[in-house]
């Protein structure tokens, strides 16, 4: 048994398969724009700080003041500590 489809049946079926991509695009341009959460390690904000952090550790400032100096947590100076001494053993 096939069904008789009309030429009208199908260009309103092709309309409401343009509508629906459509809707969809506008769904996965979202998607792609949208801007993910966490964390992004090694971007360029987050090497210019360990940078820093490098060059005041190594001159022998205390992590608070680098902290302070960076306006970040001292959680955060603490993880690149870890970092760096990570790749001194690496070094080694």
């Amino acid at each position: 048994m096939e069904k008789t489809v009309t030429l009208e049946e199908a260009l309103k079926r092709i309309e409401e398969l343009e509508k629906e991509n459509a809707e969809l695009r506008e769904e996965m341009e979202y998607y792609r724009n949208r801007k993910l959460s966490g964390r992004q390690k090694h971007n360029a904000k987050w090497m210019a700080i360990y940078n820093d952090f490098v060059v005041g550790f190594e001159s022998g400032m205390t992590m608070v003041e680098i902290a302070k100096r960076n306006n970040v947590s001292e959680r955060t100076i603490y993880r690149y500590k870890a970092y760096y001494d990570k790749l001194r053993e690496k070094e080694e």
